[in-house]
């Protein structure tokens, strides 16, 4: 009676634990090689991060992310983890405070952080609010960088699922690319963002 009951796990765990994963791998790999990747994305040939993971922009001649909830630095994604403080919580009150310094009318994910503390995304709202502030950082006219945020707004997932959002790295490499023009003196339009 123990032998089949051996031979049937280790079956299983051939299959469920092994040629299931490994053929799931392939299989996206195959179908969706970028995503599978981690959905990195690339400057010059070279790796600046990822589509899915925020990053820690501070200088004002950047776009800056969501507040972020991870302990050891702002977007570890080692020590991803919510804040666990719920609606009710004093701690969570002096952090929003804080963040909304002198009473500005802020977008409300400029003041709270995410679920994970790593989201890349931020509301087209607060991307709009940070433009003067970046334009007058980087010497350029605020329509030219309001029109590279209103290229990075991403739409709902097949056009029904989630809100619409901007991938601040992504936005911020445009940004870049826009500032080098006007420094080389080729303005020209809004720089792509790139997808």
């Amino acid at each position: 009676m123990l032998r089949p009951l051996l031979s049937l796990l280790l079956g299983f765990t051939l299959l469920l634990g092994v040629a299931v994963p490994l053929g799931m791998t392939f299989v996206a790999g195959a179908v969706m090689p970028g995503q599978a990747g981690g959905s990195l994305i690339r400057r010059d040939g070279q790796v600046v991060g990822s589509a899915l993971i925020g990053q820690n922009f501070s200088d004002d001649r950047f776009f800056q992310g969501r507040p972020s909830a991870t302990s050891a630095a702002p977007y570890d994604a080692t020590s991803s983890a919510a804040s666990q403080l719920g609606p009710t919580s004093a701690a969570l009150l002096t952090a929003v405070t804080e963040r909304v310094a002198g009473g500005r009318d802020v977008p409300a994910d400029a003041a709270t952080a995410s679920g994970s503390g790593l989201d890349p995304h931020i509301s087209p709202e607060n991307a709009r609010a940070q433009v003067p502030r970046v334009a007058t950082a980087r010497s350029l006219p605020p329509a030219r960088v309001l029109a590279l945020v209103e290229q990075a707004v991403e739409g709902r997932e097949l056009g029904l699922f989630g809100e619409p959002r901007v991938n601040v790295l992504r936005l911020n490499l445009a940004l870049e690319v826009q500032s080098q023009a006007v420094a080389q003196g080729t303005p020209g339009g809004a720089a792509p963002v790139p997808r």
